[in-house]
């Protein structure tokens, strides 16, 4: 099969840190499908050849192990074009007419690496150039919107010109080995199903946590914020997918239908929750193991007055039989102590204590998504002490390392679904109702802070957010994982 994959942005952030990469560990794994080519398109003034020996730049500094060894970035580079274009030119798309008629591949995929501005300008301009053919497939990044309606407008836009089948809304954190192997944890085994409810869950936390800050992002984060940036796609999908009845099948809108109606099912905000149940906060100067970091009003093309958070805490629950007073607390923030996503799945204690037990965590299970992937289980065992009538237990883990087991160099989330794409499987991307139900829960939230003055609290960073996020969860008598 012969594609021809069009990079719009090709020369820009997403490209540089992200798909240029992927694709070349594609290729050197020997995935990505004979007869490609990959055409970057960008406002620069560069030959092919050019573009080649930029791409090339890329991997100076990186990790050994993803070096280009001898000969393999220059086959791969037989694959690399270059046109350059203005989004904003109709007469420029000309231009891409012609370099994609030269060779009339089987499947083209154009994949809008660019400003959420450009996207319905794209689209109109394709289907102005008659580049949306039946063979065509259209990868959108987030954010999709700002708001429901700007979402709304672009998909409306998106359905004119491309039917939903060719649509493929990504959401890199589907495509993550360790999310992988948690629709295989609840959907490939008996062990965890009958536990997974209400009666045997006490609650569940999912935390995206980065150490670094906006770096040179801060004109980009300004207008975005860590709610629209991370919990109105990475995290509401972890949620999805820890919420979810199990599909009928695996095809991809049976199992986008199951995680639309959690979507549906969460709990609406009122006054009261907005106030209580969210918390966000904007981080202060502070240290990052040894190194003083700068507070974010300090960081490149952020607002020295900036009231946009760069960290959000909230409480939740899904309105339906399975899960109906279990609470879910969704965090993430830029600049806490560690990076480290994971979700934290505590069951209930045992209904009557016969044993004695040290003070330790226990009855938890926790999904570690990055930088570790795999599974730790808590339990409680017989301990050290081994003396006769002894009925003390302590707390026990079993951990299991995905990376030992499986090797530390598997396909990387980008690398998974940009294979996909090409292949045409939808199952890891998400269709438009769900993320038009995603913008519609977390709008409430977004009018609330306007007219919040109180703001983002501040934090400094190295830590794990403002203390408000400690006391929200205490007040239903739990704690975040790392304070138990």
């Amino acid at each position: 099969m012969s594609f021809d994959l069009v990079l719009f942005g090709g020369t820009g952030d997403l490209a540089w840190r992200k798909l240029m990469p992927a694709l070349f560990q594609a290729f050197r794994h020997g995935t990505l499908p004979a007869g490609g080519r990959i055409v970057g398109v960008g406002r620069d003034d560069l030959s092919a050849e050019q573009y080649r020996a930029l791409i090339r730049s890329r991997f100076d500094g990186v990790d050994l192990a993803k070096r280009p060894g001898d000969g393999e970035f220059e086959r791969f580079a037989a694959l690399l074009d270059f046109v350059r274009m203005d989004l904003s030119k109709p007469e420029d798309y000309a231009k891409l007419v012609d370099a994609l008629a030269q060779r009339h591949a089987d499947t083209v995929v154009m994949y809008v690496a660019t400003a959420p501005a450009l996207f319905t300008t794209v689209c109109e301009q394709l289907a102005a150039a008659g580049l949306n053919t039946a063979n065509t497939r259209i990868v959108l990044e987030k954010p999709l919107g700002h708001d429901l309606a700007s979402n709304r407008a672009i998909n409306a836009t998106v359905r004119q010109v491309f039917g939903e089948k060719q649509v493929f809304r990504i959401d890199h954190y589907l495509g993550k080995p360790a999310v992988q192997n948690l629709f295989a944890l609840r959907f490939g085994n008996a062990l965890f199903e009958p536990l997974w409810r209400r009666e045997h869950i006490a609650n569940i936390q999912i935390t995206i946590a980065e150490d670094i800050g906006v770096e040179k992002r801060g004109a980009f984060y300004e207008t975005t914020g860590a709610l629209r940036d991370m919990v109105q796609n990475h995290a509401l999908q972890l949620l999805c997918a820890i919420g979810m009845e199990p599909p009928i099948n695996s095809h991809a809108d049976a199992i986008r239908d199951e995680k639309l109606k959690v979507l549906r099912s969460l709990a609406p905000w009122t006054a009261e929750t907005l106030k209580q149940d969210v918390i966000r906060g904007q981080y202060a100067a502070g240290n990052i193991g040894a190194t003083a970091v700068s507070a974010y009003r300090a960081e490149p093309g952020v607002q020295p007055q900036s009231q946009t958070e760069t960290f959000v805490a909230l409480r939740t629950e899904i309105a339906n039989w399975r899960w109906a007073g279990v609470p879910f607390y969704i965090r993430t923030g830029k600049r806490l102590a560690g990076r480290d996503a994971r979700i934290v799945v505590n069951f209930r204690p045992t209904p009557h204590a016969i044993f004695n037990s040290n003070i330790g965590v226990a009855n938890r299970l926790v999904i570690n998504l990055q930088p570790k992937d795999g599974l730790e289980l808590h339990l409680l065992a017989q301990g050290q002490d081994n003396r006769r009538n002894s009925n003390t237990l302590a707390p026990v883990q079993l951990d299991l390392d995905f990376d030992k087991r499986f090797g530390a160099e598997r396909v990387g989330a980008y690398e998974r679904l940009l294979l996909d794409v090409i292949d045409g499987r939808l199952n890891l991307f998400v269709r438009s109702d769900e993320q038009e139900e995603a913008w519609r829960w977390v709008e409430p939230i977004l009018e609330h802070w306007k007219n919040d003055p109180q703001g983002p609290r501040p934090y400094a960073a190295g830590t794990w957010g403002p203390s408000a996020s400690s006391a929200m969860i205490a007040r239903d008598g739990f704690c975040w994982s790392e304070e138990s």
